[in-house]
């Protein structure tokens, strides 16, 4: 088997402040978290912004930078950094971080779904600050954008930036988007994919739909034009990475995705995620990858090719 990939997401902009003290937030934290990470054994990091003082989900490209700069200047690793924002950015602002910072990896959300949050006002009692509530509730009402133009213009943004598109997958109709855009020039083979299990608007998170999500693609796009990767929110996290790494597939963890490390008790950081998927691929006799063998699997350009200033 090829060795595995473990990206960790380390704070995302679907869990408020108040759903666990230990969610990165600011500049520091996120990054701390990230190093974490990749000393645990973390191939990749995945980064979201937010506002330095409140949490909220930001598309500063000064926060982004800071971020970055401050990971990098402690660990080589290959930074995915996000496009999909939150539900009140435009398609502009969400392409912030990418553009300024040209990354070695950019997500690349592949259709438009319900990503509805509301559920998780239930488990707020005292929120941390007034924004949580009427962010988590908005989204009873809302569509995550993903239009065939926007997927275009994301597109266009990363190509010209040399960043590679990581393609997230919600849905199986998305895939028949990806292959659409394929056909039209707009994405470029090899791709990489991820599979996002899980989501209330999306497919639910079982090994029957990893399955038939990763059959589907194969069919669609052709088993050599792709590499992928899977997460699942919530529990079904690690039981289903432990599939997708079975599978032959590379598996990302993280706050963002699941806040929890085991049944009623919170992860202090998303590096205690990643050491359970290490520990499950030692288990299954599976190689983890370094950042290094990262960049040579999925064809990254390196830090001295990204946007920002690399500490030497």
């Amino acid at each position: 088997m090829a060795k595995l990939i473990i990206t960790s997401a380390v704070t995302g902009s679907v869990h408020v402040p108040s759903l666990s003290p230990y969610l990165p937030l600011n500049p520091d934290q996120i990054a701390e978290d990230a190093i974490k990470s990749v000393k645990a054994g973390a191939a990749i990091v995945h980064v979201h912004a937010r506002d330095r003082e409140t949490g909220r989900p930001s598309s500063d490209a000064k926060i982004f930078e800071e971020i970055v700069t401050k990971i990098t200047a402690k660990v080589d690793v290959p930074i995915c950094i996000s496009s999909g924002g939150s539900r009140e950015m435009t398609v502009a602002q969400r392409a912030n971080g990418v553009t300024h910072l040209k990354p070695e990896l950019a997500s690349l959300n592949a259709g438009s779904l319900n990503f509805a949050l509301h559920p998780l006002t239930a488990k707020i009692k005292e929120p941390r600050f007034d924004w949580e509530i009427p962010f988590l509730e908005a989204t009873e009402d809302w569509i995550f954008p993903n239009t065939f133009k926007t997927l275009r213009e994301f597109a266009a943004f990363m190509y010209g930036a040399n960043t590679k598109p990581e393609l997230e997958v919600y849905d199986t109709g998305m895939l028949s988007n990806i292959q659409f855009l394929v056909g039209t020039g707009v994405l470029k083979p090899p791709l990489h994919i991820q599979f996002v299990l899980g989501i209330l608007g999306g497919i639910q998170a079982t090994v029957e739909n990893l399955v038939f999500l990763h059959d589907t693609a194969r069919r669609l796009i052709g088993e050599k034009n792709f590499t992928w990767s899977m997460c699942a929110a919530g529990r079904a996290q690690l039981p289903l990475a432990a599939v997708a790494m079975a599978m032959g597939g590379n598996v990302r963890v993280g706050l963002e995705d699941n806040l929890f490390v085991g049944p009623g008790k919170l992860a202090t950081t998303s590096a205690e995620q990643v050491e359970r998927v290490v520990t499950i691929a030692k288990a299954l006799s599976i190689e983890v990858a370094t950042p290094a063998d990262a960049r040579a699997m999925l064809g990254l350009k390196g830090l001295a090719n990204v946007g920002w200033k690399v500490a030497a």
